[in-house]
């Protein structure tokens, strides 16, 4: 059996990866690939499930359904309401 010894450089090293690779990804507009269940959206939102329904069929809101259940993508949950944003008078 070999052993490997991992030192502290080798560890700031994979930490400066790590740090390098959200950095890009965050720069870059790095969307979430995550995936909502309606409750999961219900709660998000503070609506009812036919609040969310309305939304659905108004399609107010981005979702797939898969097999009886319906999905909603985070990010995309998130644009709308930055879509919808009003903006304050100063």
């Amino acid at each position: 059996m070999q052993v490997e010894l991992i030192t502290k450089k080798d560890l700031e090293e994979f930490k400066k990866e790590v740090f390098d690779t959200l950095s890009y990804l965050l720069d870059n507009g790095h969307k979430s690939k995550r995936w909502l269940k309606s409750e999961e959206v219900q709660e998000m939102l503070s609506i009812s499930p036919s609040t969310l329904q309305n939304l659905r069929q108004s399609r107010k809101i981005p979702f797939t359904r898969l097999g009886g259940v319906y999905y909603y993508p985070e990010q995309g949950i998130i644009d709308e309401l930055e879509k919808n944003l009003k903006k304050v008078k100063s």
